[in-house]
């Protein structure tokens, strides 16, 4: 017998106590029969003025990690969902990507797993893109060399970053719809066949589809990507308006 509000699927997530952004936009992009169970990361949310203060930041969060993952998979979901884009690159390489991926499986009792790096990957290649992106995200320059490492290996070249560098986790959705275009926008141009954005706590999925249509070209918002990635990894392929071509077409 089926959980009785989950019985297409029970997804199980990790993500920051601090993040306030991944819940709601995966709610939004929930259908009919599946469930998201919430496990948060413990992690102060102190001030970022410096690299040294995000790369503290991230240390606190993998620290946390393993407990929170076997922690959310008490409500015995069927797939597991890592609710934070940072931790998913910081390794710089496919082979951190996959090593990250296998740890959280091994801690979560066998589940399947989504990451925020194999979503993007998986939805440039379904929009087609050849080679060439743009990212912007909340984030310090530390995280540069890292994206672009992961991203080399995969075929695709950054070409522009928008470090928007917030001055504390918690403050990264205290933004405005004017504030997130203006983002895009200053690593658009005709040399970038998409626009990538990290930052799981960048509330970025608001504004990703109105984006598509007037810059033309695909705008892969990081939570957006994520779940999509679940869905379609756990035989559901619902299409849903309103959150890119990606969940509306792929």
């Amino acid at each position: 017998m089926r959980d009785y509000l989950g019985w297409r699927k029970v997804f199980g997530i990790a993500t920051p106590a601090i993040n306030t952004c991944v819940q709601p936009e995966y709610d939004a992009m929930r259908p009919r029969g599946v469930t998201n169970q919430v496990s948060r990361m413990r992690g102060a949310d102190i001030p970022l003025r410096t690299d040294a203060d995000f790369e503290q930041v991230c240390m606190d969060l993998f620290a946390s990690l393993d407990d929170t993952i076997e922690q959310a998979t008490y409500c015995r979901p069927d797939h597991l969902i890592l609710g934070i884009s940072a931790l998913a690159v910081w390794g710089g390489t496919r082979a951190s990507s996959d090593a990250l991926r296998e740890r959280l499986s091994k801690r979560g009792k066998g589940l399947p797993v989504s990451l925020a790096t194999d979503a993007i990957v998986e939805a440039l290649r379904v929009y087609g893109i050849k080679r060439r992106i743009a990212v912007v995200e909340p984030y310090f320059p530390i995280i540069q060399p890292r994206i672009e490492s992961f991203f080399a290996e995969h075929g695709f070249e950054v070409v522009r970053f928008n470090h928007m560098q917030g001055p504390q986790i918690s403050e990264f959705t205290r933004t405005t719809s004017a504030g997130l275009i203006d983002a895009l926008r200053k690593v658009d141009g005709t040399d970038v066949e998409a626009l990538v954005q990290f930052g799981a706590n960048l509330p970025m999925a608001s504004v990703a589809d109105e984006a598509e249509r007037w810059l033309g070209k695909p705008v892969i918002a990081v939570n957006i990507a994520t779940y999509w990635h679940a869905l379609r990894h756990s035989g559901i392929d619902d299409r849903m308006d309103g959150f890119t071509r990606l969940l509306a077409e792929h």
